[in-house]
């Protein structure tokens, strides 16, 4: 099982690095505005941030609809090769894409946390980072159209699904009913925990839909800046495979760090974006505000819920849907319009995530001192 959930990872993450290193690239070299980049990448995220409502009033996320998410998976991709020369098609297939991809992904991190537990799933997931990097460093060579771009996308999307389909087949149950029956997600009472974790992935809309765009404005080379993405990576890499211990302590506090974190990587390629030494180690910081930042934060919901599937679906949802589809939004207009403001943006929005998770968790310690009104379940 742990061979078949590294390679799912490997090459669901390879589609990742095809969708949000270079499809932007493509999109602007097609004629298409910043604000237009923003709304086409923000349709897949929020269908992400939909879908747990709908799953909330009954749509079942089974094996069957899992097979019907990888099918539409597969029949987006190829849509983007008949879409690209129009805006409402590319928007259309984008929102495919986020359907099929929206309900993998989660039902994947459920299962992978169910058979290896937190401490070992980052040693999982770093595979999906290793494909990352290599779809980079091998794309970047042989990026010379639109074509090659889509046509990494399709075959990677097809690979995909071929693992997705092996996991889940030989999964005998992935939720148990006890647990499906009872839904203990508080969004209204926790609103500064998922407010803190939603807003971190808003400041991360600078970063996934127009880093590449914004370095090679700067007269970076896009070889240099996929450089740059691979350096990023590889921090991540390396804290994925060394952040067990770190997952045993207090996951609150870790998420608080890595969101201050966030907030000064951004403040340093708004500063420096030209300083290739300084933009070495900003990507370094990719190590805690996005790996140790996402295990953290899955392994927290993973122990206060419940509900532990819903659980994984409301982060998928809110945080990366919602966080994503605000983030592209904000982050095409800003672009457009105050292009040098671009990720100094991205840092005050990660300094109010920050800001929102140490309120949460100044709430949780005044309520373990008052157990017998507030219990103890964070």
């Amino acid at each position: 099982m742990r061979i078949f959930l590294g390679l799912f990872y490997f090459f669901y993450f390879a589609i990742v690095g095809v969708y949000i290193i270079f499809l932007p690239k493509v999109l602007a070299q097609s004629g298409y505005s910043g604000s237009e980049i923003g709304i086409i990448f923000a349709a897949g995220p929020m269908v992400r941030f939909i879908l747990p409502f709908l799953l909330m009033k009954g749509l079942k996320l089974n094996k069957q609809n899992f097979n019907v998410a990888l099918g539409i998976m597969l029949i987006s991709s190829l849509s983007f090769f008949f879409s690209l020369e129009s805006f409402y098609k590319l928007l259309a297939s984008n929102i495919a894409l986020g359907i099929g991809m929206s309900l993998v992904l989660p039902y994947i991190e459920l299962i992978a946390l169910r058979s290896v537990g937190g401490a070992r799933y980052g040693k999982i997931r770093l595979f999906g980072s290793v494909g990352f990097i290599l779809v980079a460093l091998v794309l970047v060579k042989f990026l010379s159209s639109s074509v090659v771009a889509l046509s990494f996308l399709v075959a990677l999307t097809f690979l995909t699904s071929i693992f997705a389909f092996i996991i889940v087949k030989n999964v005998n149950k992935v939720c148990n009913e006890k647990e499906v029956s009872k839904n203990d997600i508080d969004l209204i009472g926790d609103w500064k925990l998922w407010v803190g974790l939603t807003l971190m992935q808003v400041s991360f809309g600078s970063f996934y839909n127009f880093f590449t765009i914004y370095e090679t404005d700067y007269g970076v080379s896009l070889d240099m800046t996929i450089y740059l993405w691979t350096f990023g990576v590889l921090a991540e890499i390396t804290m994925l495979f060394s952040q067990g211990k770190l997952l045993r302590g207090d996951l609150l506090q870790m998420l608080q760090i890595t969101a201050f974190v966030t907030a000064f990587r951004w403040f340093l390629v708004f500063a420096f974006a030209q300083n290739l030494a300084v933009m070495f180690f900003a990507q370094m910081l990719h190590a805690l505000s996005f790996a140790l930042f996402h295990t953290a934060a899955i392994s927290y919901l993973f122990r206060i819920y419940k509900h532990k599937a819903l659980a994984q679906q409301f982060f998928s949802g809110i945080t990366y849907g919602f966080g994503g589809f605000s983030g592209a939004l904000i982050a095409g207009y800003i672009y457009e319009f105050y292009p040098t403001y671009l990720f100094l943006s991205s840092a005050f929005i990660a300094l109010l995530a920050w800001g929102f998770l140490s309120l949460f968790a100044r709430k949780i310690n005044f309520h373990s001192l008052n157990k017998t009104l507030f219990g103890s379940r964070h």
